[in-house]
């Protein structure tokens, strides 16, 4: 049996990167065929996850954050992905590189840039984009995108044993606080 090699093409040979992506008055742009492709890579790749964390500074003592972020094992085949989409950072970890990203109006863009050319995480997405919408001005705000944050851990296959019910847990604390 012959032994199959692959050598990582470049970034100006990565099928679909035409590097076209503008600056425009309304923000950034890819071509349909990069947003395509980052699709893909988010669907075999990528992972997003909700994170409902306490802070003292928010009005009912919780921060809602997005955590975008697609994971190979080498760092030339993400290379292109902050030049693309305009956010975002590469990280090396022991054995992969994560191209990361924490800020919600970036994330929320390129979710929905993507979210057309989406087969897999497209629910994911769906979920992701309500919570990044949602404006949280009073309780009930809060405890709805605690359940979404519940709704879209679940799809997180690594975190389904280790996950929290945020909603249980916000549902407790503001009870506590009554």
């Amino acid at each position: 049996m012959e032994a199959y090699s692959y050598t990582l093409p470049s970034v100006s040979e990565v099928p679909g990167y035409t590097g076209s992506m503008k600056a425009s008055a309304v923000g950034k742009k890819c071509s349909v065929a990069d947003r395509a492709y980052c699709a893909g890579l988010v669907d075999g790749d990528g992972a997003i996850m909700a994170l409902i964390e306490p802070h003292r500074e928010k009005k009912f003592r919780f921060r809602v954050r997005i955590e975008f972020k697609v994971t190979q094992k080498d760092k030339r085949s993400l290379a292109f992905l902050p030049v693309l989409l305009g956010c975002g950072k590469i990280r090396a970890n022991r054995t992969t590189c994560d191209w990361i990203t924490r800020d919600q109006k970036e994330i929320l863009r390129v979710l929905s840039m993507i979210a057309p050319y989406s087969k897999v995480k497209r629910r994911q997405i769906q979920y992701a984009r309500m919570i990044l919408r949602t404006p949280i001005r009073e309780r009930r705000d809060l405890m709805r995108v605690a359940r979404l944050a519940d709704a879209l851990s679940k799809f997180n296959v690594r975190s389904k044993n280790r996950r929290k019910n945020y909603a249980a847990m916000i549902q407790e604390h503001l009870s506590s606080n009554d």
